[in-house]
């Protein structure tokens, strides 16, 4: 069956929850919609992770990646970057850039910080790049979408946002980030159905 994949790191909540609002956005276009996270990266090497986590959707597998039709990719800032243990996972991602298998697939990029100006765009932007370099057709949010105009909290062009700070649960995604989380979910998947890129 054909599907878009969420493939996302989380540590408080709040990228997760996003991630669940793709989701609906996905399959309320139609296509099938899997969730995947990456385990932390440890600084000590005796520190092994389970090889099915405790809670949540299991770890995304390279098989993942390269049979889905779209891909959303998530991430808390981390200075303005993606997190270590997403950046780890797209380090091994070699075999998949060797044989051109994410090559022409619509792509988007989701993330969620602590503060209003604590690296949204350039986290977004920073994970864009091993995209680009797998050949992925990147997408962002259009002005078309109301509430990237009206937003007082997370929403950029270059893709859905949150921002925890504001918000008494970390997790507690506004209405706006609500309704920008779903539209880049319904645009990946209307993309993915126009491409129809399993032929």
């Amino acid at each position: 069956m054909p599907y878009a994949l969420i493939l996302y790191y989380s540590r408080e909540g709040s990228t997760a929850a996003m991630a669940q609002q793709i989701a609906l956005g996905i399959e309320a276009d139609g296509l099938e919609a899997r969730v995947r996270t990456v385990p932390a990266v440890s600084p000590t090497s005796e520190s092994i992770a389970p090889a099915i986590p405790e809670q949540g959707p299991p770890y995304a597998t390279l098989d993942d990646l390269r049979h889905c039709q779209a891909l959303a990719l998530g991430s808390p800032t981390r200075f303005g970057t993606m997190a270590a243990a997403l950046k780890h996972f797209w380090e091994g991602t070699s075999e998949l850039w060797l044989g051109s298998d994410l090559s022409g697939k619509p792509a988007a990029v989701f993330t969620s910080t602590g503060s209003l100006h604590g690296g949204h765009e350039s986290t977004l932007l920073s994970m864009m790049l091993p995209l680009v370099h797998h050949g992925m057709l990147v997408m962002g949010l259009p002005y078309s979408q109301p509430s990237l105009s009206t937003t007082t909290t997370g929403g950029t062009p270059y893709g859905p946002s949150h921002l925890a700070e504001q918000q008494n649960h970390p997790a507690a995604l506004s209405a706006d980030e609500i309704t920008l989380c779903q539209a880049i979910g319904k645009r990946l998947a209307t993309t993915a159905q126009k491409l129809d890129t399993t032929v």
